[in-house]
This record gives structure tokens, sequence and C-alpha cells, in this order.
């Protein structure tokens, strides 16, 4: 430990037993050549020794455990995740997602050429193959315009949502 700090604060570490074994070492020769240290060290012993016989610790008055009670009430505890968290939007968002892929499903489904054919020579699979590589899957403008007003819709009632709740929080 630091030789500059003060002799009570190297005292109380050595008294509390926190000090290190050379530190230690070098308090005790101090103490037993060192006057001023051997007096200071004495009254501290002294305080302490006071502290551990005579001080209690108080158990805190009724009032003050009732008034921390009532504080803790009045204050709006938070409640449960599923409690404000809003199930419509998630079904909503759900069911969203779930018609859009259904969707994807019955136009790549649809743009299929669905015809038999033998499968045992090996050139028609080939064809097939290659006419499969060469469908174009790209969504019609149109398609994709609905697609975009579908979801600038739901985000809109969303925010709206949000907005709302706000604002009734605000208000509460």
């Amino acid at each position: 430990m630091d030789s500059q700090l003060p002799i009570e604060a190297r005292l109380w570490e050595y008294i509390d037993g926190h000090s290190a074994a050379t530190e230690r070492a070098a308090i005790e020769q101090l103490l037993a050549t060192n006057s001023s240290w051997q007096q200071k060290y004495q009254e501290l012993l002294d305080l302490h020794q006071l502290m551990q016989e005579h001080i209690e610790l108080e158990q805190p008055g009724l009032r003050f455990s009732k008034s921390v009670m009532e504080s803790i009430a009045f204050n709006q505890i938070t409640p449960a995740a599923r409690t404000y968290i809003n199930k419509r939007v998630i079904w909503g968002v759900a069911t969203f997602f779930l018609l859009s892929i259904l969707g994807f499903l019955v136009y790549g489904l649809a743009q299929l050429q669905w015809s038999s054919g033998n499968a045992s020579d090996p050139s028609k699979l080939t064809h097939v193959i290659d006419k499969l590589e060469s469908t174009d899957l790209a969504l019609p403008s149109s398609y994709l315009y609905a697609l975009m007003l579908v979801i600038v819709v739901m985000g809109l009632m969303l925010l709206d949502m949000v907005l709302r709740n706000k604002k009734k929080e605000k208000t509460v």
C-alpha cells in the first residue's frame, strides 16, 4: 500500500484486516517504534471496539415501511409483456405475410405449364428444365403496385394504432 496515505487510513485497514502482508509488517514495525502511531492506533482500536459492542443497526419504523409501500403502490407497475402488446397487430402482420406467401405460391403455380409427357425420355426432361429456367416469374407492374399499396395502408394503420396508444397513455 502507498506509504503516503494518512496514518488513520492505514491503521483502519490494518485493524479491519484489509492490508497486504508487507503493509501489515510495516505498520507493526511503526507501532513498535513510533509513539504517535501507537497513540493513534490505541484511539482507533478503542473506537472500533466501541462500535462493535454498542452500535446496533436500528430497524426502520413502521411508518417508514408503510410510506415506502404506499409510494410503490402509487407508481404504476410495468405490466407483463403480453398485456401491453396488442394481439390484433401481431395477428394482422402474420395474416399479411401468410397471404403474401400464399399469393406468390398461387401466382408461381399459375405460371407453370401443366402438360403430361413421357418421363422416360431424357430429352423431354431437359426440355422441361429449360422451360422452367426460362420462365419469367417477375410480377407485372400492376400486381407490384397493388402489393405496395396494401403494404403502405397496413403501415399507416399500424402507425395510427401506435399514435393512439401513446395518446391514451398521456391522458391516463
